[in-house]
């Protein structure tokens, strides 16, 4: 018996990812994929996926789906509860699910995206390379919605050696890591990006992260007399700022190319953390 997945209920945002579709920006296609790609492999490795297996990626849970066959799956990203048929089963493990039961991902306790990795991973179609919903470009499968069945493959590895993974809590002020450049030359005071504390802003998804001063810190500005940036490429995680002064991180679904000058660049790692802030969360911007 094949084995799938029907949603119920999609939360605000719920899509399937995988690692994405790069060495498409030539074209005008962004990476796509996971926006925390660390949460997304954790799920796929408890149950003995690939990494690059496709999974559901939600947003502050609200996530509920019935499933057909049996099924093994895991939940990763922040703590948040699970429950199977409304019995809490736990994030961060992976569950044994039989046929017909109901699973939930509420809301994690902090963060927003959780990720649900079923062994097989989900077979929906390609689309250049990819699995990933691409909610820039309109590429790969359009986000989830009640009704909508998720097929389970067969894109499984041997079993894990460990069923269950440590679960890491975010820090109450979100500390982001990056190297300045290249065009940090074209601000006032490129220090100003490292000073104070940052807030997230509404405004926020899988684009990008919007960031506000929350503080009273004066912000980075442009400098004059310099002229009009022209297009150029934008790489994830990069940080740009606008004339307002007020910074953007790029996440998986970011343009390929923009105006404003990328002035900083978040490591990998960081760009996973930045994938979790919240509107009104905490941030700084660590210069190394």
């Amino acid at each position: 018996m094949t084995a799938s997945l029907t949603v119920l209920a999609p939360g605000p945002f719920s899509s399937v990812q995988d690692l994405g579709r790069p060495g498409h920006a030539h074209l005008g296609v962004p990476r796509s994929g996971g926006a925390d790609l660390s949460s997304l492999t954790q799920a796929n490795r408890l149950v003995g996926n690939p990494e690059s297996a496709a999974a559901v990626e939600t947003t502050f849970g609200g996530w509920s789906a019935r499933v057909s066959g049996r099924v093994l799956l895991a939940v990763a990203g922040p703590t948040a509860r699970v429950t199977v048929d409304d019995a809490d089963v736990g994030s961060h493990a992976a569950v044994a699910v039989d046929d017909g039961a109901v699973v939930t991902v509420h809301a994690p306790i902090r963060g927003c995206r959780n990720y649900i990795a079923i062994r097989g991973g989900l077979d929906v179609a390609a689309e250049l390379g990819s699995r990933s919903t691409d909610t820039l470009s309109g590429l790969g499968p359009p986000p989830l919605t009640a009704g909508t069945v998720l097929p389970v493959g067969a894109d499984a590895e041997h079993w894990p050696a460990a069923p269950f993974a440590p679960v890491g809590e975010l820090p109450e002020v979100l500390d982001l890591t990056a190297d300045l450049g290249p065009r940090d030359d074209r601000l006032d005071d490129a220090r100003l990006l490292a000073a104070g504390v940052w807030r997230v802003g509404a405004a926020s998804n899988r684009i990008g992260v919007r960031l506000d001063r929350a503080d009273g810190t004066a912000v980075p500005r442009h400098r004059r007399g310099l002229g009009e940036l022209g297009s150029e490429g934008v790489p994830l995680g990069g940080v740009q700022v606008p004339p307002s002064g007020q910074p953007v991180v790029f996440l998986a679904d970011h343009p390929v190319t923009g105006g404003y000058p990328v002035v900083a660049v978040l490591t990998a790692e960081s760009v996973c953390l930045a994938a979790q802030a919240a509107p009104g969360d905490a941030a700084r911007i660590i210069v190394r």
